[in-house]
C-alpha cells in the first residue's frame, strides 16, 4: 500500500505537465471529508490516506504519495437534490430564502447563481417544494460550500486581489497597559 500524507490545493505550483502525468482519484463528498481512508487510483494502486485531521479533500487538490507521484482529486458524482426557482411562481429571490433555511438546519449546501444542491433529504425536498421552488433528483460532482472559518483554499476556487488593507496590528503589553 502506497501512504499518502500530503495535499497540495487545487495542485498550486505545480506544472501541467507534471499534472498529466497524475494518476487520478475520485472520491463522493462524504469520502473527500475524511483524512484517514484506503482508496485506489485510476492506475489500480492501493492508497492509504493519512492527512492531518479536518483536512477536506476538493475536486482539483493534488495529493502527494510517499514515492512523490501524484494523485489528482475528482469530486464523484452522487445523489443530490437541484433546487431552482420556479419562472412560473417565483422569482430568484426564492432561492435566496431556500439558501437562509437550509443554512438554518446546518445542510452542507452548493451554491450556483442558477441552483443549490444538497444530499438528499425527503422532508427538506417537501419543504422546499411547498415554497414553490423546484427540486429534482441529479446525480453530479458536490462541491458545497466550506464555511466562513474554513481554509481559504475550500473556497470559490481562484485567488485573487479583492483591493482590502490588511495591517498586522501589535499590542505590547506594558507600563500604562490597562489589561
Amino acid at each position: 500500500m502506497l501512504t499518502v500524507n500530503k495535499l497540495i490545493p487545487r495542485g498550486q505550483g505545480l506544472a501541467p505537465a507534471l499534472l498529466k502525468r497524475a494518476t487520478s482519484l475520485s472520491l463522493d463528498w462524504d469520502q473527500r471529508q475524511k483524512s484517514r481512508l484506503d482508496a485506489s487510483d485510476s492506475q489500480g494502486r492501493a492508497l492509504g490516506i493519512f492527512l492531518p485531521r479536518g483536512t477536506v479533500m476538493r475536486g482539483g487538490d493534488v495529493l502527494v504519495a510517499e514515492d512523490g507521484s501524484l494523485i489528482q482529486v475528482h469530486a464523484a458524482p452522487q445523489a443530490l437534490l437541484r433546487v431552482s426557482s420556479c419562472a412560473e411562481h417565483g422569482s430568484p429571490f426564492d432561492l435566496l430564502r431556500a439558501a437562509y433555511h437550509l443554512g438554518n438546519r446546518h445542510v452542507q449546501l452548493e451554491l450556483t447563481p442558477e441552483h443549490l444542491q444538497f444530499e438528499p433529504d425527503h422532508v427538506l425536498a417537501q419543504l422546499l417544494r411547498q415554497m414553490h421552488l423546484i427540486v429534482t433528483e441529479v446525480q453530479a460532482a458536490f462541491e458545497p460550500e466550506a464555511g466562513a472559518y474554513a481554509e481559504s483554499h475550500a473556497g470559490h476556487g481562484h485567488d485573487h486581489g479583492h483591493g482590502h488593507q490588511h495591517e498586522q496590528v501589535v499590542h505590547v503589553h506594558g507600563p500604562g497597559c490597562k489589561h
